[in-house]
C-alpha cells in the first residue's frame, strides 16, 4: 500500500529535496507541496493524505498552528502530522508535538530515517530523532508547566513501567519488543494501555510524561 504524503515548507531547495527523497522510494508517493501553513491546511483537509510533513517556521500558519488545525485536540478525524526542523533544541518542537504531531526529525535526517518516520507515522506510531531524544524530551520537562504531571487513572504495571522507560528514550517498537524479549504485537498493547492510563495521544506524551515525572 502506497503511503500519500504532504510536504509544507516555506523553502522550495528543501520540499524538492524531500519530495524527490521520498518519492524515490518504492511504498511512498508525495501527492501535494505547500508554501505556507495556511496552504499546508487547505491541501490537507482536501488531500486526505496518510502522512502530513511540516516544517516549523512558515508564513501564515507556522508549523505549529497548522499542526493544531489537522491534528490537535477536538479534531475529529486527526492527520498523522511529522515535525521537519533546522533546529534539535527548536523552542516550538514541544508546542508542535502537544499540538498533535506524531513526532519529530531534523532536516539533515537523511533518507532512511525520513523513510522510517513516514512509515512509522502512517501506521499510528511515532518517532523522535534518535540523536537528540533524549536531550529533547529533558528539556520539555524542564520547560513545562510547573504543575506536577497528572497521575495515571490506574497504577502502571511492572512491564507497563518497562516499555515506559524505552519509549522515553526513543526506542522502537520493535527495539522495545527485543530489549524485554516480548512480542511487538504485545508491545503495541502495553502501549494503548499506556495511553489509556496516562491520558496520552500518541507515543511522544507517553514520553513527555516519563521525563516530567522523573522515570527516566
Amino acid at each position: 500500500m502506497t503511503i500519500r504524503v504532504l510536504i509544507a515548507d516555506d523553502q522550495e531547495l528543501v520540499r524538492t529535496g524531500l519530495s524527490m527523497i521520498l518519492d524515490a522510494q518504492p511504498d511512498i508517493e508525495v501527492v501535494g507541496q505547500a508554501v505556507d501553513g495556511n496552504q499546508a491546511v487547505e491541501l490537507a483537509r482536501t488531500l486526505r493524505p496518510d502522512v502530513c510533513l511540516f516544517d516549523i517556521r512558515m508564513p501564515g500558519k507556522d508549523g505549529i498552528e497548522a499542526t493544531r488545525a489537522i491534528a490537535g485536540p477536538g479534531v475529529l478525524d486527526p492527520m498523522a502530522v511529522v515535525i521537519i526542523t533546522t533546529f534539535d533544541l527548536d523552542e516550538y518542537v514541544y508546542a508542535a508535538l502537544r499540538a498533535g504531531a506524531k513526532g519529530f526529525l531534523l532536516k539533515d535526517a537523511g533518507s532512511a530515517l525520513l523513510g522510517q518516520a513516514v512509515r512509522a507515522a502512517a501506521s499510528g506510531d511515532a518517532l523522535i530523532a534518535p540523536s537528540v531524544t533524549v536531550r529533547l524530551l529533558e528539556t520539555f520537562a524542564d520547560s513545562a508547566p510547573a504543575a506536577p504531571a497528572a497521575g495515571p487513572i490506574e497504577p502502571l504495571t511492572d512491564r507497563e513501567e518497562q516499555v515506559l522507560a524505552k519509549v522515553a528514550i526513543g526506542l522502537s517498537n520493535s527495539e522495545i519488543a527485543s530489549e524485554l524479549y516480548i512480542t511487538l504485537s504485545t508491545v503495541k498493547t502495553h502501549l494503548a494501555s499506556l495511553m489509556t492510563k496516562l491520558g496520552a495521544r500518541n507515543r511522544v506524551e507517553i514520553a513527555i510524561w516519563a521525563h516530567q515525572t522523573k522515570r527516566v
